[in-house]
């Protein structure tokens, strides 16, 4: 198979989907790699190092996109690479889908097969494509919030540790799973007061048994959020339903309750986000203020550490690429349950039921489009 791996465009992305590691498995396969020139620097990869591997560098993305028949990239494709995008082409890629409605109707109107790294899913309800990029983005919440409760940059000037005889912040993080028990362990190595809420006991009680003693586990429900970010320093938004919007814990409504130079977090942004003022932000631009609340929502936190980020990602996605290069994405999807559900779009029609209800529109069947061809 042709697989290609252009740049990343998006603005300040710098991790790259495929590592010189990477490039080295799928040639030992029998693979061709094209990597667009420079496409791993912005994570500490030189052009040399993708051709030592045995990759071909070639100058544009539009030439990546040209020969490729599968793309493997990190983030989602922006609109400058929607005319790039051909009919049959497999994108193996972040979509976020259920967020991004323009994106949606562009991948069904290029009918490409989109193939979701954050809807692949294990039996046991795991997501391996989003764990490792979600640590990431749990341990940096914790770091990105303390910076931006500084009162320079708007917050309430609280140290998240505090010192001897000054008490810590109170770090609420709503939702734990990988983000939130990442941010809620980073935030507690800080020396915060650590409040951890979600709808699941049994996970509550599991944090229970191994967070230190300064994070302590509530129910969430309405009453109990209202009541908690009152005194909250920091909110880390940390839910995700996969493939379909993030529900809206805290409402535009509530802000008016909070103290001002209270500092939100929100790394469910990609999904929509699960506070209600947040709209996706940049590293350049990565914050704004709404009632005195200062709100951080950058979609892609991890890109700000991309070594890190691109060597973390590469380890969960190389095998999944290497059986769709192997075994072409149809039969990859018939025979691993886990890929089948990545497909999310397939030649113009949507596949995932989350992205389907998200915009209301028609679910196709996924195993007409696994269907053999006629011999």
């Amino acid at each position: 198979m042709i697989i290609g791996v252009p740049k990343e465009i998006k603005n300040n992305e710098n991790r790259v989907g495929l590592t010189p590691a990477g490039v080295a498995e799928l040639r030992k396969h029998g693979h061709t790699l094209l990597v667009q020139s420079t496409a791993g620097e912005g994570s500490g990869f030189t052009d040399e190092e993708y051709q030592t591997a045995g990759a071909t560098l070639l100058p544009t993305i539009a030439d990546v996109y040209e020969q490729a028949e599968m793309i493997i990239k990190v983030k989602e494709p922006i609109a400058e690479e929607y005319p790039l995008i051909k009919e049959k082409q497999l994108l193996f890629t972040y979509f976020h889908f259920a967020s991004g409605e323009e994106l949606t109707h562009a991948m069904i109107a290029r009918k490409a097969i989109c193939l979701a790294y954050e809807t692949v899913e294990l039996s046991n309800r795991a997501l391996p494509l989003l764990i490792p990029m979600s640590e990431v983005a749990g341990r940096m919440a914790p770091q990105e919030g303390a910076k931006y409760l500084e009162k320079p940059l708007k917050g309430r000037g609280i140290l998240l540790g505090g010192v001897p005889g000054v008490k810590p912040a109170h770090v609420l993080v709503l939702g734990a799973g990988i983000v939130g028990t990442q941010a809620a362990k980073v935030a507690a190595g800080l020396g915060a007061q650590v409040t951890v809420m979600d709808i699941n006991l049994n996970r509550l009680r599991e944090l229970d048994d191994f967070m230190p003693k300064n994070v302590v586990t509530q129910y969430s429900n309405e009453y109990n959020i209202r009541e908690a970010i009152k005194t909250a320093d920091l909110i880390v938004g940390a839910v995700l339903i996969p493939g379909a919007k993030a529900p809206h814990l805290i409402t535009r409504d509530m802000l008016k309750t909070m103290r001002p130079g209270t500092v939100v977090v929100d790394v469910a942004v990609d999904q929509g986000g699960c506070i209600e003022t947040c709209h996706p932000t940049t590293h350049e631009n990565p914050t704004f203020i709404i009632d005195d609340v200062v709100h951080y929502c950058v979609a892609n936190m991890p890109g700000a550490v991309p070594y890190t980020s691109t060597l973390a990602l590469t380890n969960a996605t190389l095998p999944y690429a290497v059986k769709l290069a192997n075994q072409g994405w149809q039969e990859a999807c018939r025979r691993d349950e886990a890929l089948r559900l990545g497909l999310n779009v397939v030649h113009g029609e949507v596949v995932y039921k989350g992205v389907a209800d998200a915009w209301g529109l028609p679910l196709a069947n996924v195993e007409t489009v696994l269907e053999p061809a006629a011999v």
